[in-house]
């Protein structure tokens, strides 16, 4: 039986670790090598690593954490930032979106793999009734990241994604990428289906009415087939809801009597969840608290550095992070004609499309914001204190 080394008697063996915390040996030599819960002391003679008691909460910590899956990346960051309750909520919050994100992308592809074991069934539609004003909500959240490349007709739409609970919508142009939710009462298996944003557009005048002076109602049709079909009388107008339908690769929205109907794009909507973690849930990240007013009107005035990319040239605004001063748009004195002044250690520097940055700020909807970052070639997220559903993503460019 192993004995603490003289002088070290209130130490615990590696086995002694193990019984309490819950991990094995050679996981706690596992995390050891790796640097997340080092020994407090390792015996020269004969390599028994010894713990302190003070190691035994972390250790916990490790294994509970490592139950549910986390990277090591993210449990070690836990135990960084363990006496920081804010950081660590983020942390575990962004976690448990990978294990639903993941949980949903199990359930769409074991769907997928049954229909691959049995006969296929006739297609079941699926149907939302939502409130007008979550719908726009979600739409405005997310309408400016709308690809408008035609040689990549794919995101030229916005994705609607349901769930039993509601819908998260998702537009991406490559450069940034946006999501919104709205709460919705569901019938029918969950879907995934890429909208046009013409058929946006023209839902999203219906939600507010028409414009004043307009010659009729707004409306975009599809498919040869468009302009025959009709709206039962008052559906989709009751309390104020909308009511989506999507069946046989077209999209239905009757609001108020009034219709809009597109074909869905047969091209493939990105793997949103998948660039998502890749981009911003598997990373450590800085928030720091942002008020738009302020950022927006510095932003108007910002001078910019001109980078190349692909054979054009760009204007970039070189957005500046420190302790002290939080973020804001470096100023004619910090800059270069070549880019960045870097005197000195200075704050992190990130490079953004002064444009998209207020697209993303505007569209969001809120006085006060959070934005996360890592570091100058890491993406810029985008969000809202009070609802993690709602927010976008901007890739930086490099300085």
């Amino acid at each position: 039986m192993e004995s603490s080394p003289a002088g070290h008697g209130d130490l615990r063996s590696i086995g002694e670790l193990a019984r309490t915390s819950g991990l094995s040996v050679s996981a706690l030599r596992f995390y050891d090598r790796s640097g997340v819960l080092p020994p407090a002391l390792v015996d020269p003679v004969t390599g028994y690593r010894w713990y302190t008691e003070e190691q035994v909460l972390p250790a916990r910590l490790v294994a509970g954490l490592r139950r549910v899956g986390m990277p090591l990346a993210g449990i070690a960051a836990v135990l960084r930032h363990r006496d920081e309750p804010a950081a660590v909520r983020g942390l575990l919050d962004a976690h448990l979106r990978r294990l639903e994100d993941g949980l949903a992308d199990a359930r769409h592809e074991l769907s997928r793999v049954r229909s691959l074991l049995e006969p296929a069934p006739a297609p079941a539609a699926t149907r939302l009734v939502l409130r007008r004003v979550d719908l726009a909500a979600a739409l405005d959240a997310v309408r400016f990241a709308v690809g408008m490349d035609p040689d990549l007709p794919m995101l030229g739409a916005v994705l609607f994604d349901v769930d039993p609970h509601g819908v998260r919508l998702v537009a991406t142009d490559r450069y940034r990428m946006a999501f919104g939710r709205a709460p919705a009462r569901v019938t029918g298996p969950a879907v995934r289906a890429p909208v046009p944003v013409a058929a946006v557009d023209a839902l999203r005048s219906l939600l507010t009415g028409p414009p004043a002076g307009a010659a009729g109602p707004p409306r975009a049709d599809a498919g040869p087939s468009a302009g025959d079909a009709r709206t039962p009388p008052g559906e989709g107008s009751a309390g104020g809801t909308v009511t989506v339908d999507l069946d046989a690769g077209v999209v239905t929205a009757a609001v108020a009597g009034q219709r809009v109907r597109a074909e869905v794009p047969a091209d493939d909507f990105p793997d949103y969840r998948r660039l998502l973690r890749r981009t911003v849930d598997d990373r450590p990240v800085r928030r720091v608290p942002v008020d738009v007013p302020t950022l927006r009107a510095a932003l108007r005035t910002a001078p910019t550095v001109l980078r190349e990319h692909a054979g054009t040239a760009h204007r970039v605004t070189v957005l500046g992070l420190h302790d002290r001063d939080g973020l804001r748009p470096l100023g004619p004195g910090e800059l270069t004609p070549e880019g960045p002044a870097a005197d000195g250690p200075g704050p992190l520097r990130v490079g953004v499309n002064g444009g998209y940055l207020l697209d993303a700020l505007d569209a969001a909807g809120a006085r006060q914001l959070v934005l996360e970052l890592d570091g100058p070639i890491g993406p810029l997220a985008i969000r809202r204190p009070d609802d993690p559903d709602v927010f976008s993503v901007l890739m930086p460019i490099r300085l």
